[in-house]
């Protein structure tokens, strides 16, 4: 039978997709998944041949393999051997190749179609939030001072997510770790690897640390977890990504160290064993979020902060906890859901351009009864996100106040609305502003409203559409501002021009306002 399961084939989605992976055009993606689908509808045929392997199992009971040899079964498909050379480095023992390479894939692509109101970005997690009280925390208090650590872009490794630059274990290794405010669960990769990507950084060893201690699975961290299983009274945990990523491997806690600043021990963590996805360069992911077992849930932090550096510059800024907002920072409302605990919502009550509030309804941006809709702010998703009706409220207002100054032309991937800046030393951009619950407001610098899409002077207006009822602000909209996150008082902070703003090639300089 064909694989029952398949990722959604919407424009929007493989849009998301191919801005994480820039080397990449969509057809070359939909090709790479394709063969996916081709591998795994050959082991369902059992038309893969199952190795012969000797294994040995190390005190983590995960098998090594030390060699194989394969054998035909005499029903190879045409192209059977490039199924099996895609495999050479990362051979199954016979238990993976029946449970790993058909079961598991199934569930995962089956979690990805099933789930509704998935947010289209890599790092909107499709698992249900979590909501484990901190007074039944297993983990230790920690100190309250102020601790920050380094943060760059992850564009020259192909990535387009932000690191933050941390140690884990002891002796401490440091690994480039991208940081997400939309998920909770932190997770590096392990050896030994079942499946691991490609990251800068060599691959964490647990049997190298002397502070790795696995999570029992009657342990409340184990509890918290969505999705979760036990092998040895140990806690296997798994988390799915909005894009079809996803990790699995066992819980633990471990220390986590920010260079000199400070450490903290018995941080609950996940060793990733089978880690596939768009992670290209990090070690792992640090979960940012307002759930129970995000880094800054664990560490008690009374706020935390960062600044997004260009995402094609090789500067960095910081990431830190338990620092001072800036004084000068517009405060909105940072709200909650019940339903949804991950996510930072903010109070927007509307949007203008160039001063012309957009005739959008009052509640737009409100979550309702059944904890839909709402606006939240994502560290890890590239683009803003606004539902259809006020996308093409602001695109349309924004033309009309720029057609007159900006040549228009072609679109590019999911931009419909693009300009040739080419033949120009300034373009006036008309001012985008969110307007927050209180009256305060945020205007965007025209860096981030457009963004160049290639080296030829071509800019796009920096937002697109969506389907779905909730609405995000990206990083694309957040790059040269410190936005600070006041968990004690409930308050989002921005506060423009704390750090480098973007640089481009093309014009040399932007007006602010028409």
């Amino acid at each position: 039978m064909p694989l029952p399961y398949t990722i959604d084939d919407s424009k929007e989605q493989w849009e998301n997709i191919a801005l994480m992976v820039p080397s990449k055009t969509i057809e070359e993606l939909k090709k790479h998944y394709q063969l996916l689908v081709d591998d795994v509808t050959a082991i369902e045929y059992g038309y893969v041949p199952i190795p012969n392997y000797t294994v040995e199992e190390n005190s983590h009971g995960y098998s090594r393999v030390l060699g194989a040899d394969w054998q035909s079964n005499g029903n190879e498909l045409p192209g059977t051997a490039q199924y099996q050379e895609r495999r050479k480095g990362t051979p199954w023992t016979e238990e993976e190749h029946r449970h790993l390479g058909k079961r598991r894939l199934e569930k995962h692509i089956k979690e990805l179609c099933d789930i509704e109101d998935t947010i289209p970005t890599r790092v909107s997690s499709l698992t249900t939030k979590l909501h484990l009280s901190l007074t039944h925390s297993d983990l230790k208090p920690v100190r309250p001072e102020e601790i920050q650590t380094p943060i760059t872009s992850g564009s020259s490794q192909g990535s387009g997510e932000y690191f933050a630059r941390l140690g884990i274990g002891q002796p401490t290794k440091e690994f480039y770790m991208a940081i997400d405010t939309g998920s909770d669960i932190n997770w590096l990769q392990c050896e030994p690897c079942s499946e691991c990507y490609q990251q800068t950084d060599p691959i964490f060893n647990p049997d190298d640390s002397s502070t790795y201690n696995r999570v029992t699975c009657d342990s409340p961290a184990c509890s918290a977890l969505d999705v979760s299983d036990c092998s040895t009274d140990t806690c296997q945990y798994q988390v799915s990504y909005g894009d079809g990523s996803f990790t699995v491997g066992e819980l633990a806690t471990e220390t986590v160290s920010f260079g000199n600043s400070g450490s903290f021990s018995n941080v609950a963590i996940g060793c990733g064993h089978d880690n596939e996805g768009l992670f290209i360069g990090s070690a792992g992911l640090i979960g940012l979020g307002g759930g129970s077992l995000s880094f800054p849930s664990q560490i008690k932090a009374s706020s935390f902060s960062y600044c997004l550096v260009d995402r094609n510059s090789d500067s960095s800024s910081t990431l830190e906890f338990n620092s001072a907002g800036p004084s000068d920072a517009v405060l909105a409302p940072l709200l909650r859901n019940s339903r949804r605990s991950t996510f930072f919502y903010v109070g927007v009550e509307g949007i203008s351009v160039g001063g012309e509030t957009l005739p959008i309804p009052a509640n737009i941006f409100q979550v309702d009864e059944t904890g839909h809709g709402g606006i939240i702010v994502d560290s890890g998703t590239a683009v803003t996100r606004l539902q259809t009706t006020v996308y093409n409220s602001l695109r349309d207002t924004f033309f009309k106040y720029a057609q007159n100054n900006l040549p228009s032309t072609d679109g590019f991937m999911l931009f419909d609305t693009c300009f040739d800046l080419s033949s120009m030393k300034t373009a006036s951009v008309p001012t985008v502003a969110f307007h927050f619950s209180g009256g305060k407001k945020l205007s965007l610098h025209p860096k981030n409203t457009l963004v160049p899409v290639d080296s030829e002077g071509k800019y796009c207006l920096a937002f697109a559409p969506t389907d779905e009822s909730l609405a995000i602000i990206g990083n694309l909209q957040q790059q040269g501002t410190r936005v600070s996150y006041d968990l004690t008082n409930n308050l989002v902070g921005f506060s423009p021009d704390k750090f480098q703003r973007p640089s481009v090639t093309f014009p040399e300089t932007l007006g602010t306002k028409l």
